[in-house]
């Protein structure tokens, strides 16, 4: 019997090498020419996630069509990241970009290179509207690399004071943030909230729960990605896609409560 792997190391080191990536690009231009650095980060980010991808999906950036019930066209602002069901045809492709519809979308994700306690609802609310857009069941998610607030300090009141109005306006729409290197954020339904250890039982609605996971938020935001977007139960393998051991619940630093609609 061999010795039992390292899990963590191996998802913390998913945060190591995002970081090594971005970092040699910013080493060698400095400064300037901020798009093809935002260009950049947006590659490192798909190819870290395609790796985790089954064959079925793919990655693109884009645009989602959709019909309102009055026969409308809506179109999504440009997304940086559509992970989506490659088995349904797409409107149209060129390289990695795609337009198509909600119906083979598993995903979306906003990449930011830093957000600020202040830029909270600037940041959420066009994910809100894209998610709008699709409608709820997907993985929609922000990517931060960097984050410059005050979730794990002192002044933390007015980080989340910030952060719990723009959550409470995006509904459930957003699910899915990583705030740097350590902080998670993650939408959970009411029904979710008594399964947790420890329970939360202060909300009477959906809710969102902040976290603060050391080198972790990369990771879980990934796994959190691959577990939603995945049409088979990836139960076998909870201990390598999330490895705090007992449960994350005890790095909880907030829980958000949403209004009743």
């Amino acid at each position: 019997m061999y010795k039992a792997t390292d899990p963590k190391k191996f998802q913390m080191s998913i945060t190591q090498e995002l970081d090594t990536i971005k970092n040699r690009v910013r080493n060698l231009i400095g400064n300037s020419h901020w798009a093809s650095d935002e260009w950049y980060k947006e590659t490192i980010l798909k190819n870290v996630i395609r790796r985790f991808l089954p064959s079925n999906l793919s990655i693109g950036t884009g645009f989602i069509i959709n019909k309102n019930t009055r026969g409308d066209t809506q179109i999504s602002r440009q997304i940086d990241i559509i992970i989506y069901d490659n088995t349904i045809p797409v409107l149209f492709s060129e390289g990695d970009f795609v337009i198509t519809t909600h119906k083979n979308v598993k995903g979306i994700i906003e990449i930011k290179t830093k957000i600020y306690d202040n830029q909270f609802q600037e940041t959420i609310h066009p994910a809100e509207e894209n998610g709008k857009l699709i409608g709820k069941g997907i993985f929609n998610g922000i990517f931060s690399y960097d984050y410059e607030g005050n979730i794990n300090s002192k002044n933390i009141k007015q980080a989340l004071k910030h952060l719990e109005q723009a959550l409470k306006r995006s509904e459930g729409y957003l699910n899915h943030i990583s705030l740097g290197h350590h902080v998670f954020i993650k939408f959970w339904k009411k029904e979710d909230g008594t399964r947790l250890n420890p329970p939360v039982q202060n909300c009477q609605n959906d809710f969102y729960n902040v976290y603060t996971l050391a080198d972790l938020s990369f990771s879980y935001f990934i796994s959190n990605l691959r577990e939603l977007t995945c049409s088979s139960s990836l139960d076998d393998r909870w201990w390598f896609l999330y490895p705090i051991i007992e449960t994350k619940e005890r790095l909880r630093v907030q829980t958000i409560c949403l209004d009743q609609n």
